[in-house]
């Protein structure tokens, strides 16, 4: 494969151009010279000399564009070199980012599975059925399942608040009932008492009259 074949930078294409001219005019320089040896008296004809100086002066000429050329060059590597330095900054800024991301998307990860996974309390309260509730309270039927939860959790709260009363109505009560048989039974001892006592008495007194 020619080199013109594997070029394919417009560039680089002229700098190969700029080349190849070069080195064909440095040979038409030479063979010139070979071809105009200096004579027996040590010079040359004028117009062999003329022809030489023009051939020099599109030498240089070529020679000069091949400088520049190689300037731009230096020049666009120096710029390339700086531009992938900036964005191999930006790729590593960018990786440390990601890297910190999925850093925390594990640890969210962790944190949601642990939630879920988490033996809550309320879990294990004596819920009345779904069903049921949902017939006690239909305005609850198109909660999601949080709000759901919430409800039922307020509604078995409601109900043990008014089991609860209901339970201290009734110690109260059974209180009163405790004391109210103490008062009867202390008021049959007392009366056992006076019973006996009036027996003891009247024997006396009978006993007497014997």
């Amino acid at each position: 494969m020619a080199i013109e074949d594997i070029v394919v930078d417009p560039f680089l294409k002229s700098v190969l151009d700029t080349s190849t001219s070069t080195r064909q005019q440095c040979i038409t320089l030479l063979d010139l010279a070979e071809a105009n040896t200096l004579h027996a008296s040590g010079s040359m004809p004028i117009d062999v000399q003329l022809e030489i100086s023009e051939q020099q002066r599109l030498l240089y000429s070529y020679l000069a564009q091949l400088r520049g050329s190689n300037r731009r060059a230096i020049l666009s590597v120096r710029n390339t070199k700086q531009t992938t330095a900036e964005a191999r900054q930006e790729i590593d800024r960018l990786h440390l980012q990601l890297q910190n991301l999925s850093y925390e998307q594990r640890h969210l990860r962790g944190e949601i599975l642990a939630c879920e996974s988490y033996d809550h309390k309320y879990q294990q309260l004596p819920l009345i059925p779904l069903d049921e509730f949902l017939d006690q309270h239909p305005k609850h039927s198109t909660d999601d399942e949080s709000a759901l939860t919430v409800a039922r959790i307020n509604h078995e709260h409601a109900e043990r608040e008014t089991l609860e009363q209901a339970r201290q109505g009734l110690l109260k009560r059974k209180q009163g009932l405790i004391a109210d048989n103490k008062k009867r039974k202390d008021d049959l001892a007392n009366l056992d008492k006076d019973l006996e006592k009036f027996i003891d008495v009247s024997c006396q007194a009978y006993t007497e009259d014997i």
